[in-house]
């Protein structure tokens, strides 16, 4: 595998899903298959578990660890082609990709949506533009449209919980106080899709994902009705994908309470973390032990352990040498 940076690189989650499990139980097995390489983790945005569960990841396979924050470390990149840069940019990604390539046998980058420009996000500049001018192999931590590391996540969780041969499945709009991009939704759906399972997705009218993306999926505006007999909820705001970036008015009856779990079929509850309690989940929820999340956030490791896996798993014949 060259890239992973979205949930199309992975051609079998039933398979990928089982080999993550196997690595949880011997986290250390691999731990020879990284020795001598580097990666490189860039930020470009605030980071908790993807930064330090990716780095256990590389370290459970024997790789050195750079990290480096580009919000207060980092020279301000251009991306545009032709550019003339007499304004706040300093370098261009050109350099920089080539630069880093020169450092590292793999690069993961986080890079959010800016939620003022929607054609502009769904460009996915900063992540297109790397994996175009950097020679070793990309990993998306995040990015504008995008998290396919959470998303293996959330395959790996929901298997190890599931007693069903086909659950039903929610993806529930929540409430929050600031615009908040469509990455981490986007991917689940991509990958529920991919998985035996009754899928919906339930939000207010006007936040529909991109109909590309959730395709035949069906949409259910009466949240409560959407949970009724649900074995998985998993929790994610997002701003609107229409009126792009907008939060919205007086959902606040859309965050997740004990009454509206009891009306599911002993469901779990998921969360991506971090998550605002009392504003998108209720106390209650996010305690009990209906709740998986934190077994979900350890499940990050076992995800990007595996995708580093395969990516190394090609380049250990050159173990030693420098990929340009």
């Amino acid at each position: 595998m060259k890239n992973y940076t979205s949930v199309q690189d992975i051609d079998s989650v039933a398979t990928w899903v089982e080999e993550a499990i196997q690595l949880k139980k011997n986290p250390l097995v691999d731990k020879d298959l990284g020795k001598d390489k580097t990666i490189g983790l860039v930020f470009f945005n605030p980071s908790l578990r993807t930064r330090l569960s990716t780095q256990k990841a590389a370290l459970n396979l024997g790789m050195n660890v750079m990290v480096m924050n580009f919000t207060g470390e980092g020279w301000a990149l251009e991306y545009e082609d032709g550019a003339v840069m007499n304004q706040g940019t300093s370098e261009h990604v050109k350099e920089a990709a080539q630069v880093v390539s020169q450092y590292c046998d793999i690069l993961a980058i986080r890079a959010f949506a800016k939620l003022e420009n929607r054609e502009e996000d769904y460009q996915e500049k900063v992540l297109t533009n790397f994996i175009k001018y950097a020679s070793i192999p990309i990993v998306n931590m995040e990015s504008a449209i995008g998290h396919p590391l959470q998303a293996l996540t959330d395959a790996i969780t929901i298997t190890e919980h599931n007693t069903k041969k086909r659950p039903k499945v929610v993806l529930s709009w929540a409430p929050h106080p600031k615009a908040l991009p469509q990455a981490v939704a986007n991917s689940f759906v991509e990958i529920v899709q991919k998985m035996d399972a009754e899928f919906v997705i339930t939000h207010p009218e006007g936040f529909e994902l991109l109909e590309k993306i959730t395709r035949n999926v069906p949409i259910e505006y009466d949240q409560e009705k959407a949970f009724t007999n649900a074995d998985f909820v998993y929790v994610k705001n997002w701003s609107s994908y229409k009126n792009y970036g907008e939060i919205g008015k007086n959902l606040e009856d859309w965050i997740i309470t004990e009454e509206k779990m009891n009306k599911t079929n002993n469901g779990k509850f998921m969360h991506c973390l971090p998550v605002r309690r009392n504003v998108v989940v209720a106390d209650g929820v996010l305690d009990s032990e209906a709740s998986i999340v934190i077994e979900q956030a350890n499940n990050r490791t076992y995800a990007a352990q595996l995708v580093l896996k395969k990516i190394l798993s090609p380049l250990a014949p050159q173990r030693g040498n420098l990929i340009l």
